[in-house]
Formats: structure tokens, sequence, C-alpha cells
């Protein structure tokens, strides 16, 4: 068999050391991306109604008109 020299040894623990570091950054950077789409979603109206918030928002604008009160005359 044929002897490793120590240089040849060293520089491919380099190698598996920065391909190791580059691929933690890249799991990283994934886990980043994902947490950030995740927290960017908008609810659209149909989800809103889903929760009861549409309806809510037609109801105000009802309350803002005052309803005729009894004995007066309009």
């Amino acid at each position: 068999m044929a002897r490793k020299s120590r240089t040849a040894v060293l520089k491919r623990q380099r190698e598996a050391r920065k391909a190791e570091k580059q691929a933690a950054k890249r799991e990283k950077r994934m886990e980043r991306e994902t947490v950030e789409s995740d927290g960017s979603q908008v609810a659209t109206a149909d989800d809103l109604a889903g929760y009861g918030f549409v309806g809510d928002e037609e109801e105000e604008q009802g309350e803002s008109k005052e309803p005729p009160r009894p004995g007066s005359s309009s």
C-alpha cells in the first residue's frame, strides 16, 4: 500500500471542514427563508370572513347611523 503524505491528509481535512461549513450556511439560509415567508402571510377577505371579521365591519357602518328615535318626528 502506498503511504499517504501528511499534507494530502491535511488538505482533505480542510476541504471536508470547508464543505461542512458551507452546508451549514445553506441550511441556515433555507431555515431563515422559510421563517420569513411564513411570517409575512396576509389574510384574505375569505379568511377574515371565515373568522367573522368582515361582518363586524358592515355592522360598524350601520351603527354609525343613528336609528330614528320613537316620539321624534323626522
